[in-house]
Formats: structure tokens, sequence, C-alpha cells
């Protein structure tokens, strides 16, 4: 399997090819996500709520981001990934955001790295970051780390104003040279709108089945995370359940005294050894 490149991504787009994109933040879930084929993983800064706990993406650090980051890396070799900017680690400054994102880069070997927003000062440390050659994946509409701003985890775009203030977006991020965008959380009409006007690839993650391809939190699409689902998920499998079935099974045997069943799940000794090991057992008594 060959790790596609952002030519191969660009021509999915003109072949009208979907691209396959969903996070990943660990090892053994990304080796799984490789061997299924995804064209892309996100290390998102989601990994604060899904894998750290954290009741929002704020606590995340770079620390966090490079070590989940560089795990994804092991699991997935062949694989496209894009590591999130989290908070804090680029809205400072333009030098501050290269030489976070350089770090990234540089430590955790992702692929690109993603920033969240569209204001003014955003684009900006896009140009800077394009400008010394690492790949930038913009994100318009629902950003979690503007939450605050939007008055919690709400759909964006809905009236038409703020729908042309996301092309807006869209078209000043694309023209600072970043080579993706994510758009989140927006009527389909309007993931169309910005997919048609737009000629880097356009992914999707609640905006609609236009976009160039499509992005799920991995723990929400197999049912992991049940602290809260988001209408535009849909539920391939319920890992959760059967997590819990394995788990409350094997409090059960042991408890009740059925697991380990010695004639199955221990190491076998010769007869002479366990012979010659009570007569040892013996002399010390």
């Amino acid at each position: 399997m060959m790790k596609k490149s952002i030519i191969n991504f660009r021509e999915m787009v003109e072949k009208k090819e979907k691209i396959v994109y969903i996070t990943g933040y660990d090892y053994l879930t990304a080796k799984y996500e490789e061997r299924a084929g995804v064209d892309m993983i996100l290390v998102g800064d989601s990994l604060g709520m899904v894998t750290l706990g954290h009741e929002t993406t704020y606590p995340v650090t770079m620390e966090d981001m490079i070590s989940h980051s560089s795990a994804v890396r092991r699991g997935a070799p062949n694989t496209f990934i894009i590591g999130d900017m989290p908070y804090m680690s680029y809205q400072i400054s333009d030098e501050e955001a290269v030489f976070n994102a350089g770090r990234f880069t540089k430590e955790s070997l992702v692929d690109a790295i993603k920033l969240e927003g569209g204001t003014d000062s955003v684009v900006a440390r896009i140009k800077a970051i394009a400008d010394i050659g690492i790949l930038v994946m913009g994100h318009i509409g629902l950003t979690p780390q503007f939450a605050a701003q939007m008055g919690g985890y709400k759909a964006q775009g809905k009236s038409a104003g703020a729908a042309m203030e996301l092309l807006r977006q869209a078209l000043a991020i694309e023209a600072a040279g970043a080579a993706f965008i994510l758009v989140e959380g927006v009527p389909a009409v309007v993931g169309k709108a910005i997919t048609e006007r737009l000629s880097i690839p356009v992914l999707g993650i609640g905006a609609g089945s236009f976009t160039d391809g499509q992005l799920l939190i991995y723990a929400d699409m197999v049912g992991y995370y049940d602290d809260f689902t988001p209408k535009f998920v849909k539920k391939y499998a319920n890992v959760g359940a059967e997590l819990l079935k394995g788990f409350t099974g094997f409090c059960e045997e042991v408890r009740n005294g059925s697991f380990p069943d010695d004639a199955v799940h221990t190491y076998v000794i010769a007869d002479k050894e366990a012979a010659d090991l009570e007569k040892l057992l013996a002399e010390i008594k």
C-alpha cells in the first residue's frame, strides 16, 4: 500500500473519487484503519475528549498531540496523517505557529497539520506555515476551539449571510496556501457551495454529501464514545457494547473461579519436573 500524496488527492478530486478520512489517536486503531484502506487519518485534538476524558479540547497540549500522532504513525506507516494544532499552539504569533508546526512535523512525522478558524489572524498563520513548506489543512464551520464564541457546539452557516461568510473564509484560506480544507457542521447546500468554488480538496464532517471526502470521529462511528452523538454520525459498529460484554464476563469468571481453567489457560510442566519440584518444596517445609 503506497501512501497517498497531495498530488494523489488532487487527482482523486478531478476524477470525482471520494476521499475517506477518519480520526485516530493510538497505534492499534491506526493499524486497523490502515488495513481498512482509509486515505487519511486525522489525529484530532478531539483526543482530549475521546481519549483523555476532558470536557473540551482546550486542555490538549503539543506534547499530547505529538505523542499520539507518533503512535498513529507507527500504526499506519503507509497512510497520510494530519495532526491538529492544539489550542494556543498557533494563536499568539506567526513565529510561534511556524515553530510548533515545524516541531509537530519533525517529531511525529505527520504529513500535514490542521488549524481551526477562518479569522484574519488564522489565515495569516496558515500562510506563514505554508510558506515554509508544510502542508496545511484549514478548518471552518463548527470549530471546537471557537465553541465559546459560537455559544456551544452548534451548526454553522444556517443563514444566507453566515453561509457567505464561511465561503469568504474558505476562499481566504485557499489563497493563503492551504492544501485542503475541512468544513464541519453546516447544511449540505453550504458544503456544496464551498466545494464547487474551491480548487483544493474539501473534506466534510457533517457538511453533506457534496464535499470531496468525508470525515468521522472513529469513536463515534463505532459506538465507542457514548457521551454524545452528533446528528451527522452514522454508527457502523458497537464496540462499546462488545467491550462491556467482554469486561463483564471477565469480572464474573474471575470472581466465580471459572477463569483461568488450568487445563486450558496455564503452562504445562513435565511430570518428572513436577515430581522433583514437590521433593524440593518438601525439603523447605
